[in-house]
């Protein structure tokens, strides 16, 4: 029997992917779609889906979600926790948001007041490569930001490497500003521009510094296109390494880490589950540079590994592989 899943916030794009890639899952079920009102046709908000996957989006209620063996919450920070409090223990859960990514201090210092404390000790951070055994025993994983992921995967083989402060040069394609119109994301704005946004302050930094131990000056720029990361990443090395020596080491048994021989580019990762990193250093400098599908490895997809691993399935099934071509 499969099991039996909810996804709260479905009208999302984490939403719309989560779904696309359950349709096609062996052992799971999407059995309701919830928002916080409700009343939508999952057909009508993604035309998509229309004559594929039809479903009323139905009002988000506790006891309904708490029902489901396992539960997506695609939600914003904060909304995610309130949500969490009542829900576990009653249903196993991946949570979208940053409410259990970081500590106390670091999350209240960087988002809002924690209302939920007593369940940040039994959040698992759902980064696979290294977390995978936590995950497996875990009812509740925060899953990774995008920008963190494609940070963390090129940056964690190589910190006990590094001395002082790291520069991180990071782009994304508009989807990972979310649905909400903003003037940053109206498309007079995007088109054929692009720009740094909250340099320096940006809150996906404390996750990378919490995560890394290291010093971090993270600046995120918005692309132009609609999907899509790349993370460019600049340290100095306290010793003489082989980074590619280090890297295939580190990557040999994880079959979504591509370790490229030349800088990576966003087509090749867009569509999949994927993260492509590609290293070299000059004298005791380090470049590392990845690229991740945001709404997928960003997200949905890493996501739904996670799902996997917390139900004891196979870590990769159902998960994409194949990137859009063109």
């Amino acid at each position: 029997m499969k099991k039996k899943i909810a996804i709260v916030g479905a009208s999302g794009y984490t939403g719309a992917e989560l779904i696309k890639i359950l349709l096609n899952h062996p052992y799971f079920e999407i059995t309701t779609l919830f928002s916080s009102n409700g009343g939508e046709k999952i057909e009508d908000i993604y035309p998509a889906f229309k004559g594929v996957f039809e479903k009323e989006i139905k009002k988000a209620e506790i006891s309904e979600i708490a029902k489901h063996d396992l539960v997506f919450l695609a939600v914003p920070h904060k909304t995610a926790m309130a949500f969490v409090k009542e829900l576990y223990g009653k249903t196993k859960i991946v949570d979208f948001s940053a409410d259990y990514r970081l500590n106390l201090e670091n999350y209240e210092n960087f988002y809002c007041p924690h209302i939920d404390i007593d369940n940040l000790k039994n959040g698992v951070y759902g980064l696979p490569e290294y977390f995978k055994d936590d995950i497996k025993n875990s009812s509740l994983v925060a899953n990774p930001g995008c920008y963190p992921t494609a940070t963390l995967l090129g940056l964690l083989p190589f910190v006990d490497y590094i001395e002082g402060n790291v520069f991180v040069d990071a782009k994304s394609g508009v989807s990972g500003a979310g649905k909400k119109l903003s003037e940053t994301t109206h498309f007079v704005t995007i088109d054929e521009n692009m720009f740094a946004y909250n340099p320096i302050k940006h809150r996906h930094s404390i996750e990378i510094k919490e995560k890394s131990g290291l010093d971090i000056n993270f600046v995120p720029h918005l692309l132009p296109i609609n999907r899509g990361m790349m993370i460019s990443i600049y340290a100095t090395l306290k010793e003489d390494i082989d980074p590619i020596k280090i890297l295939k080491e580190k990557y040999k048994n994880e079959e979504f880490i591509r370790i490229k021989d030349k800088p990576v580019d966003i087509k090749s990762t867009a569509g999949t589950n994927f993260c492509d990193i590609f290293v070299m250093k000059n004298g005791n400098s380090l470049f590392i540079n990845t690229s991740i599908d945001n709404l997928l490895r960003g997200a949905s997809s890493q996501a739904v590994v996670n799902a996997n691993l917390m139900m004891g399935y196979d870590a990769n099934t159902s998960i994409p592989k194949i990137a859009y071509i063109p």
